[in-house]
């Protein structure tokens, strides 16, 4: 999947929600909020040496695709206020 729409990726992090919940994403905002700071997370590690991604993958891109593929998982922000904790 080389560009996935906002529409698709947010299908596929509501995928776990079952039906009358309230969606976990509801706006581009929020898919942006998220791969933007694992792209963040992505650039620390790769420039402490922890990531063997190849420099040629962009951060943002590599965190788009684990978005898309279900790698990465986007919490309410309940349950994130408790990992937090």
């Amino acid at each position: 999947m080389l560009h996935p729409s906002y529409s698709d990726l947010i299908k596929v992090v509501n995928s776990g929600v079952e039906e009358g919940e309230t969606p976990v994403v509801n706006s581009r905002y929020s898919i942006v909020m998220a791969t933007a700071k694992r792209a963040r997370q992505i650039v620390g590690r790769q420039s402490k040496g922890d990531l063997n991604i190849p420099v040629i993958s962009k951060p943002l891109s590599k965190a788009v695709e684990e978005l898309a593929d279900g790698e990465l998982r986007i919490l309410p922000e309940t349950e994130a206020e408790d990992e937090e904790d």
